[in-house]
Parts: structure tokens; C-alpha cells; sequence
């Protein structure tokens, strides 16, 4: 038996186990999902400090984004059982109702569709939920706080959502500076599913990133002493999937973009890769010289630190000079349907699209979780079908953990509760939606490591000729390789 929106668990049930209990690291894969944001922030340094100046971001009122009844009924439905048996357990927790935050760069600079995509796939979860009847006689109530990108901005979001709102967790997190973490993590209010997008999820114990994570995160230093990991599966999959062997890896000539594209390179290295690193301006990059270097170099595989724009600018760069790779390789934000849009002016190098994460592809359908995410967010969020992704689909999943962590207290929910949930041995696995993900503590990485992945491909002749990702492995539970484990300093 799972959890899932239209069934309900009984006080004192547990949620089911995974159907895979591989314990794995996958560092590699949330260190490439990460790398966007320290580029991001030093893309939009102004932007930012004029946010700051203001004192906050905008804070979406309750109704913009709260949970809301099914068509027909006067009020929020409470499931099987008299709400009376459920006591107020917890700050944010009455008999009928839970009350949770949702933190996220709504109106940054990057512009609004950045990092909204985690926050409408939860909503869509607990909309769901409280139409089938919430959990355990209690439905969830959200408010979204919108911290405008800015770090002043977040910090003011997390107090008013904490010290004002009186929430009782935050879920689906995805702010591009969470500098508010330090707070959470004093006021030990859980962050469930929270996208890794700064290190701040490898450093304080009550922030639970969506991949997981082995470090200590004793809230003092990130990952084992100020060191993280990678492991190198995305280089090895596309050396034995495609038969790659050369690589090009290009940057900004900024700090964070050209120590993230180090990382890279350092991962192509030990795969035996032959690699051709290119660094562009950041305010007048020459995508055409790095083209025509690429060109020269016989490259097949192509990987950068670059946002967006300059993505979309090196695909219109290769194509106007003929440059054919066999793969050019995004991370899991850029997973989505804005690649008609954002690449429409150069069709061989979208093609060519792949992209990698620990999480399904939000199109594969036959898996029923899959299913059932995208019918929610056509009903609740229809003015979203143009821009669904796999960071809709992984939000989808952060409330699922949170609303199974919920299950699992019965009647008596609390923080303490739905942290013994979360720090368990066993892995969660979303009800097969990511990959099995746990919080169990170990010493540094040492050896080889068995890491999986999941992986896709936008064809343009997909769908009907509409144009879609199409899954390129059997199965991301079973696409695992024993790959090496290399020590990087954020």
C-alpha cells in the first residue's frame, strides 16, 4: 500500500518500503544540478543588491498559491475519522489542519519560471491530497513565500513564514540564494525535498535536499570538513552509451563558472576523456571562436557552466557553423518544455539535448506516480502545461515525502516525528519517482562508488512531432556504474 492523493493511512501505519534498497552517493549528479546558482548569483550581483536595498522580496499572500477544496464543497475536506481525535501536536498542526512553507525565487531576475517549477508541483501534491481527504483526518494549507532572489529577500521570507505564518515544515525549496538556511536549521523546522541548489543542504541537519545526503551536516562546516564529492557516472554513461572520448567544457571567465567547469573537467579526466576547455566573456562571450574551436577539435560531447542565454547563444553558434556533437549535456533545471522556446532558432544542436538527473523523466507516463503528477498539475495548474519539467515532477515527489513523513506520526504529528521518518536507515524512493535517497550519516567517500542515473533525449519528431524528452535507458534503478570519488572544495 502507498500513500498517493485519493487513499488515505489509518493512524500507526507505515508507509511501504522502496522496491530497491540500493544505498548509493550520488554527488556528481547534485553537484551538476547545483553549479547554475553561485554562476546565477554573480550574473545578477546587481539585481540582487538592488533587491536588497528594498529590505525584501514580494510575499505571495496565502491565496495565491494555498490549498484549496474540491468544486462542490463548502469547506477542506478531513478524510475518515472525527478531526477531534487529532490534537494540536506541533507548532503549525491543529486537529484538521497542517500548515506548511514553500520558499522560492519567484519574481528573481532569471525571471519567474527559474525556480517556480518545484513549488507547482507540490502544490499540485497537496491540492490533490486535500481533494482525496488529507492525511489522517488533517488537510495541508501552504503559503509560498517569494524572496525575490535575494538573500535579504529569503531571510525575510523564512521569518515570516516561521516567526509570523507559524509553519510547521517547508517543502519543495528552490531559492537562489537560501540564505534564511541558518535560521531553519535554529529553529529545527524541517525543509523536506529541498532542491541543493547552494551547500547548504550538505551542512544543516534539519534541511533534507531531494537526492539525500551521506555527509555529517552538523551545521557547522559543509560536507566532510569543507569537502564534497563527485562521482564521475554521467562522464562514464556517455563514454559507453555514444563511444564519446573527446569533450569540451565551457565557461565564463567568472569565478564560480570556471570552478564548476574545473570540476567538469577533472570528472572527463578520470573517464580517460580528451578534453578541450573553452572560457568566454561573460558580457561579450565569442560563442563563434568557441564553435569553430570545437569544430577543429573533433569534439562529441559537450558540457558547460553556463546559464540559459548562453546556452541557447552556443546551440545558434554551432549550428550556423555546422558543429555536430553527439550530445550536448544539461542538468536537471533545464529539463523541460521551455526548450522549444529557448533553442528555436537552432534545431540540430536541440536535438542533440540531453539531460541527466536522479529523478524520472516527467513525460513517462506508464510509471503510475508519473501518472498521476502530470493529470494534477493539468487540473490545478493548467496555464503550466507549456512549461512543464522535471523540477515540476521532483517538487511532486518533496511533497510526497513530506506527506508520507506526515503519515507515518498518526495522530501525533510533529517536527520530531517527521524527522525520525526522514533520518531512517531505509531509502525513500518517492513511491519510485527518484532515486532510493537517505540521510544516513558516513565517513568521507573513500574507493569507488555504485551510482545510478537517469537519462533523456529531446526529439524533435517525439510526441506526434509535437517534440518531447524521450527516456534513453531501460531503467534508472538498474543504469548504475562503479565510478570513482573525487574530492572538490566548493
Amino acid at each position: 500500500m502507498q500513500l498517493t492523493p485519493g487513499m488515505q493511512l489509518t493512524p500507526g501505519m507505515q508507509p511501504p518500503p522502496p522496491t530497491r534498497h540500493r544505498h548509493q552517493r550520488r554527488r556528481r549528479l547534485r553537484r551538476h544540478r547545483r553549479a547554475a546558482a553561485p554562476l546565477l548569483l554573480a550574473l545578477l550581483t546587481a539585481a540582487a543588491t538592488l533587491a536588497a536595498a528594498t529590505g525584501c522580496g514580494t510575499r505571495l499572500p496565502s491565496s495565491a498559491f494555498a490549498s484549496r477544496p474540491a468544486p462542490g464543497t463548502t469547506g477542506p475536506a478531513t478524510g475518515p475519522g472525527p478531526a477531534n481525535q487529532n490534537p494540536a501536536s506541533d507548532i503549525g498542526v491543529t486537529p484538521t489542519q497542517i500548515h506548511i512553507g514553500i520558499l522560492a525565487s519567484l519574481t528573481s531576475p532569471v525571471g519567474s519560471a527559474a525556480f517556480s517549477g518545484p513549488g507547482y508541483g507540490a502544490q499540485a501534491f497537496f491540492r490533490a491530497l486535500n481533494d482525496s481527504g488529507g492525511v489522517n483526518g488533517r488537510t495541508v494549507a501552504v503559503t509560498v513565500c517569494d524572496d525575490g532572489g535575494s538573500g535579504i529577500g529569503n531571510q525575510d521570507c523564512v521569518h515570516q513564514l516561521i516567526d509570523h505564518d507559524q509553519v510547521f515544515a517547508l517543502d519543495a525549496t528552490a531559492a537562489l540564494d537560501y540564505a534564511g538556511a541558518p535560521y531553519v536549521n535554529q529553529k529545527a523546522v524541517p525543509d523536506i525535498g529541498g532542491q541543493p541548489i547552494t551547500t547548504v543542504y550538505d551542512q544543516y541537519p534539519h534541511l533534507y535536499e531531494i537526492g539525500g545526503s551521506n555527509a555529517p551536516r552538523d551545521g557547522r562546516t559543509v560536507g566532510w570538513n569543507g569537502t564534497l564529492y563527485q562521482s564521475t557516472e554521467i562522464f562514464r554513461f556517455f563514454k559507453q552509451r555514444l563511444g564519446t572520448v573527446r569533450a569540451a567544457v565551457v565557461a565564463y571567465n567568472q569565478a564560480d563558472s570556471t570552478r564548476y567547469a574545473s570540476q567538469l573537467v577533472d570528472g572527463l579526466h578520470a573517464e580517460g576523456y580528451h578534453v578541450l576547455s573553452q572560457t568566454v566573456d561573460l558580457a561579450l562571450p565569442d560563442f563563434q571562436a568557441v564553435a569553430a574551436a570545437m569544430k577543429a577539435d573533433g569534439t562529441q560531447l559537450l558540457f558547460d557552466a553556463m546559464d540559459t542565454r548562453g546556452n541557447a547563444a552556443l546551440c545558434n553558434a554551432m549550428d550556423t557553423a555546422g558543429v555536430k556533437v553527439l550530445a550536448k549535456v544539461t542538468n536537471v533545471e533545464n529539463w523541460g518544455e521551455s526548450v522549444r522556446q529557448d533553442y528555436a532558432s537552432s534545431p540540430n544542436c536541440r536535438n542533440v539535448l540531453w539531460a541527466t538527473s536522479s529523478s524520472r523523466n516527467y513525460e513517462d507516463v506508464q510509471y503510475p506516480a508519473v501518472a498521476q503528477f502530470r493529470a494534477a498539475m493539468a487540473k490545478y495548474f493548467p496555464d503550466q502545461q507549456s512549461q512543464l519539467s522535471a523540477w515540476n515532477l521532483e517538487g511532486w515527489a518533496a511533497a510526497q515525502w513530506l506527506a508520507d513523513a506526515v503519515a507515518s506520526c498518526g495522530a501525533n504529528v510533529t517536527r520530531a516525528c517527521v524527522e525520525r521518518f526522514m533520518n531512517r536507515t531505509q531509502p525513500y524512493n518517492a513511491h519510485n519517482l527518484i532515486l532510493p535517497a537517505s540521510f544516513v550519516r558516513t565517513p568521507p567517500p573513500t574507493g569507488d562508488t555504485d551510482a545510478c542515473l537517469n537519462a533523456a533525449r529531446w526529439q524533435d519528431s517525439a510526441q506526434g512531432g509535437r517534440g518531447g524528452w524521450v527516456t534513453q535507458v531501460p531503467n534508472m534503478d538498474t543504469n548504475c556504474y562503479v565510478v570513482p570519488q573525487l574530492p572538490y572544495t566548493p
